[in-house]
């Protein structure tokens, strides 16, 4: 009886999750079928799903109207630069709020998470400003120091969970044998941590990729990623599906395929220290 149970539940819940996968990955699917329909076939109601007339003529007039490659570079550098960047600065806040805690450890922990809530449009003008009279508008430089700042809390506040569950006994042997700080962090705690701090990466990365309020309002051409690329095909004139779904799956498509070859190190790293 227990064992026909368990596998009542185990069905269940397999028929949950794909549902719920599903449908989170239906809105994307939509995407990429509507982007091989003619303008007149993706607003056409009631919508076909797989049976209409499949064409490429959107990503050619995308790719003949816009430089898809100098947009993906601009993307490619402010995501990963932004991340490294943030890695630098979070591993030894992370630590020294980890193994050297004070009073004030988790006042500031809560502050660094309370920025998050801050609508960004509030900050909007000050960093145009300051951006204006310091040349740093439409330029990669610019937006990685914004996109930096804006997600070193959650940089921070990860590697803080995943360094709280390793042994500072470990630390402590090593300072016994003669490690200084810099090779303590170096060679031993984030080594220890790399899980934790590819997980990390990664998710940092698809969040820089996909953010559009900043790289919009301070950006025009010259550094313009992919979010720009994609507003580019909503006009006065109207909004064009199929180009516009275009444009968005070649947006997406490097993203997902990173996300889909490291899923395993992504998983492991997000239930690094969960399991005891």
């Amino acid at each position: 009886m227990a064992r026909r149970y368990s596998a009542r539940r185990e069905l269940a819940m397999t028929i949950i999750a794909w549902t719920v996968g599903l449908a989170i990955f239906f809105p994307i699917l939509w995407t990429v079928l509507t982007s091989f329909k003619t303008e007149a076939e993706a607003v056409a109601s009631p919508p076909s799903f797989l049976f209409f007339h499949w064409t490429t003529e959107n990503y050619a007039e995308v790719q003949s109207r816009s430089n898809y490659l100098a947009h993906f570079m601009n993307s490619a550098v402010i995501s990963l630069g932004s991340t490294l960047a943030a890695l630098v600065i979070a591993i030894p806040a992370a630590w020294a709020m980890a193994f050297s805690p004070t009073k004030r450890t988790k006042d500031v922990l809560m502050w660094m998470l309370s920025t998050k809530m801050m609508p960004p449009v509030g900050a909007l003008i000050p960093v145009y400003l300051i951006f204006r009279d310091t040349g740093l508008l439409d330029t990669r430089p610019g937006l990685v120091i914004v996109l930096t700042l804006i997600n070193l809390p959650i940089v921070t506040w990860m590697l803080y969970t995943y360094f709280k569950e390793i042994p500072g006994e470990i630390l402590e042997a090593a300072r016994m044998d003669g490690a200084s700080l810099l090779k303590e962090i170096v060679y031993v705690l984030t080594p220890m941590a790399v899980p934790g701090i590819a997980s990390t990466l990664l998710l940092n990365v698809i969040l820089a990729w996909n953010e559009a309020f900043w790289t919009l309002n301070l950006t025009t051409s010259e550094a313009a990623p992919l979010t720009a690329f994609i507003a580019s095909y909503s006009s006065p004139e109207g909004l064009f599906y199929g180009k516009l779904s275009a444009a968005s799956t070649m947006a997406i498509a490097p993203i997902l395929i990173l996300g889909w070859f490291s899923q395993k190190q992504l998983v492991r790293g997000l239930t690094f220290g969960a399991v005891k």
